[in-house]
């Protein structure tokens, strides 16, 4: 476990668990990086603190859908209204209206306003113009929300996007197009509203631009949602974090995946950072921990040879153009051994976090073969669900499937389909199916 961290930022910690021994001629080496962040000297809004570093747009889905019921479109102002009140002075903002375009609804002015009393309540006597109507483009409103967060300074800038329908004015490719030019400038936190929204889309957006996604089947919710949505922001101490993994002459990286809070693939996602070494994007980081499954293949090497098969680094941006600063790093290594009792034992991390990914992976698949009519391969697919959430404890995602099967025997996986499932409950599971719960120490 290393840390190297400056007083004035988070400090974080590395710590690798593994099992190091490889058999005769055993090459692929699997270890979970434990990233830890704590004791940031603004975060959780503290009073007195400096001004915060950050900076937030809230966009607002107006499509003519928010309107049925009408209901719909006030809890989105009162939750928007709700999130301002979060933010705390000196915090840069502004509130987009999104249908087929985008609109400025708050400040207006093609950039960010400074939160104040002030402010706050000006943004939320702007809220009253949030009226339904229009399609739904939302590509438009990512690219405006970048426009105006490239307008601040802020290290720290986010997103909060709020959708209850299908992106039906615009095509897959511009949304994926917008996303690409979107990705690395902010996070964002998507949410749907209601169930007539596209799960993939929503849990997309979120994955692409590092954020959360979630669905509020009530919109009664919303501003419960909005709430801890931007109390979470205002948390966030330093942005643009990379995972850096170093390996050796011969050794390949295979695969990274954040696998805590929830499962979430970054091997496309690198970018060379020297001979060896490659990034892989984290986001921006308050007081908090999260899980990393690195696998790397290694040359074969003899018994009782030992090598370091990777070294992984968290990395930030220097502020003056120099080289990177190291914030904490930890080692991932191989020894191989003719003891077969230590050699294929596997590390209870490692474990446990194949099992959460293969359990989201089932529950998507399974979701999508009941949808399309195979109910045999959903009824297995589902069944395997149930049995590793019931083996590694993750009993929210248990509870989630429960509604969607009828549970016969939890440790074989044995289930029936249920006949009718609400549409609130297939979308909260396919939504939720990539939370997952650390391991039992």
């Amino acid at each position: 476990m290393s840390n190297l961290s400056k007083p004035d930022v988070p400090r974080f910690a590395v710590d690798v668990y593994q099992n190091e021994f490889l058999p005769e001629g055993g090459r692929e080496v699997n270890a979970i990086v434990t990233v830890t962040s704590t004791g940031g000297g603004t975060g959780g809004g503290v009073s007195g603190a400096s001004a915060p570093d950050t900076a937030v747009v809230i966009m607002v889905d107006c499509s003519g859908s928010m309107d049925y019921p009408p209901t719909k479109m006030r809890n989105a102002r009162e939750a928007t209204a709700a999130a301002i009140d979060v933010l705390r002075d000196g915090v840069s903002f502004a509130v987009v209206a999104g249908t087929h375009q985008a609109k400025e609804v708050y400040p207006g002015v093609g950039r960010l306003a400074v939160a104040d009393a002030t402010t706050r309540a000006q943004a939320k006597e702007a809220l009253r113009k949030l009226s339904p109507g229009g399609g739904t483009a939302i590509g438009t409103w990512l690219r405006l929300a970048d426009r105006l967060l490239a307008s601040s300074d802020a290290s720290i800038r986010h997103g909060i996007l709020l959708t209850d329908g299908r992106n039906e004015h615009e095509e897959p490719d511009a949304l994926r197009a917008s996303l690409d030019a979107c990705a690395g400038r902010f996070t964002c936190d998507a949410r749907g509203v209601g169930t007539d929204w596209e799960v993939k889309e929503v849990t997309g957006i979120a994955s692409a631009l590092l954020g959360s996604a979630d669905i509020v089947a009530d919109p009664a919710g919303l501003a419960s949602d909005f709430t801890g949505m931007m109390e979470n922001v205002m948390g966030k101490e330093l942005a643009d974090v990379s995972l850096r993994l170093w390996t050796p002459q011969g050794a390949e990286v295979q695969f990274v995946k954040q696998v805590a809070p929830v499962v979430r693939e970054l091997t496309d996602r690198r970018t060379e950072a020297g001979p060896r070494a490659g990034d892989y994007p984290t986001g921006s980081w308050g007081d908090e921990s999260r899980d990393y499954h690195v696998c790397v293949r290694v040359p074969d090497a003899g018994v009782g040879r030992e090598m370091l098969a990777a070294r992984a680094s968290l990395v930030r941006p220097s502020r003056d153009g120099s080289a990177p600063e190291t914030l904490a790093q930890g080692l991932v290594r191989a020894l191989w051994t003719d003891d077969l009792a230590a050699s294929t034992t596997i590390n209870p991390q490692v474990a446990h976090y194949t099992g959460q990914a293969e359990l989201a992976q089932v529950i998507q698949q399974g979701l999508e073969l009941r949808k399309s009519g195979d109910l045999d391969g959903a009824t297995a697919k589902l069944g395997r669900a149930v049995q590793l959430a019931n083996r590694s404890g993750n009993e929210d995602t248990a509870k989630l499937l429960a509604k969607v099967v009828d549970v016969v025997d939890a440790v074989n996986g044995t289930v029936r389909l249920k006949a009718k499932v609400s549409a609130e409950a297939e979308k909260t599971l396919e939504t939720r199916s990539t939370k997952t719960v650390r391991v039992k120490k």
